[in-house]
């Protein structure tokens, strides 16, 4: 007669009275381990079974040393962006049997490297995605935090892949087009301070200022959500700029709801783009001009470099730069004269 424990749970050592074998080698047969005789493997199995035993997975972590999942930190899970990298991730990590615990920070640096580190605690290897934090703090938080791949991000820690987003090269191809339709004063509606993909889009303007002197950029405050664009109406209409470059697609959209509650047409009296091209870029009124990002692409990426990592393999390419797509659509026009 098999006894349960003082919890009425079925335990290893029930187990292995029935089978007839020590604590260790049912140890082994439930974490997989080949060595043991098939024959024993079998009957600890069969005894399993019969006694409806489920090995505790926090106690199997353990002994193994893994939790076969993964963590990721984003800013902002309500970003359509960072929920299709998250998507990308989960679905190349499911396929070789990892779960992914998400943290948002909520566009709070000063959570990000608390959520770091409490996530790869719980977690074989994480992803830092977009993190908001200052150069100098993830120099220091991202040896802990290994095994760790960036997304919009570098370090010079060793052993730390970055898959980056041209976004300098991105807004500068969004600018050019605007140009090309006769728009010379421009307008950018930043996006947040703390932003590495900010910085870049602002690189890739100088660059642009720098080869057309005859265009006027203005900078607007900005941020990275519907609201941001929906309440930066008055500064986009007294700026006097005819061609805008929001900070991404969010932005883009509220910038546009915000201009057909006053009456002023798209693109007819302003033009409007956007950049990342998420699913709803090409169902707006008017659809949306935007840069490209291929934002699956970009968590499958991150799986593969991850994994990799935690197996300790060498990858063929460790990081990668990713170039935007221009997608002309209809709220970009011609130059009001």
């Amino acid at each position: 007669m098999v006894r349960k424990s003082a919890t009425g749970r079925i335990g290893i050592a029930d187990v292995a009275i029935k089978a007839g074998v020590s604590h260790a080698t049912v140890s082994r047969v439930m974490n997989g381990n080949f060595t043991v005789d098939p024959d024993i493997a079998a009957r600890v199995r069969a005894a399993a079974a019969e006694l409806k035993y489920q090995p505790n997975p926090v106690g199997r972590s353990l002994a193994l040393g893994k939790t076969d999942t993964i963590g990721i930190v984003v800013p902002d899970l309500a970003n359509p962006t960072f929920q299709a990298i998250l998507r990308g991730l989960s679905r190349a990590a499911a396929q070789d049997g990892y779960r992914v615990l998400i943290a948002d920070s909520f566009e709070v640096s000063s959570e990000e490297a608390i959520l770091a580190g409490e996530a790869r605690r719980r977690c074989d290897g994480l992803v830092l995605c977009a993190p908001r934090m200052s150069d100098a703090e993830l120099e220091e938080i991202a040896p802990s935090l290994h095994p760790l791949v960036l997304v919009n991000r570098t370090t010079a820690t060793a052993g730390v892949p970055s898959l980056v987003v041209d976004y300098g090269q991105g807004v500068q191809d969004l600018a050019g087009h605007l140009f090309g339709l006769g728009h010379t004063r421009l307008a950018f509606l930043s996006g947040p301070a703390g932003s590495a993909s900010n910085a870049l889009r602002l690189q890739g303007l100088e660059a642009f200022k720098s080869a057309h002197p005859q265009v006027e950029v203005r900078m607007l405050d900005g941020g990275s959500d519907f609201d941001t664009g929906h309440g930066a109406v008055d500064a986009v209409l007294d700026s006097g700029a005819t061609g805008i470059l929001a900070f991404n697609d969010l932005v883009a959209m509220g910038l546009l709801s915000g201009l057909h509650e006053r009456g002023v047409s798209v693109p007819e009296d302003i033009s409007v783009t956007g950049f990342d091209d998420i699913p709803f870029a090409r169902y707006t009124t008017p659809t949306l001009t935007t840069a490209a990002v291929p934002i699956t692409e970009l968590g499958e990426q991150a799986w593969q470099q991850l994994r990799a990592l935690i197996r300790k393999e060498s990858s063929d390419t460790p990081g990668g730069r990713y170039q935007p797509r221009l997608e002309v659509r209809a709220s970009s026009g011609p130059a009001k004269n």
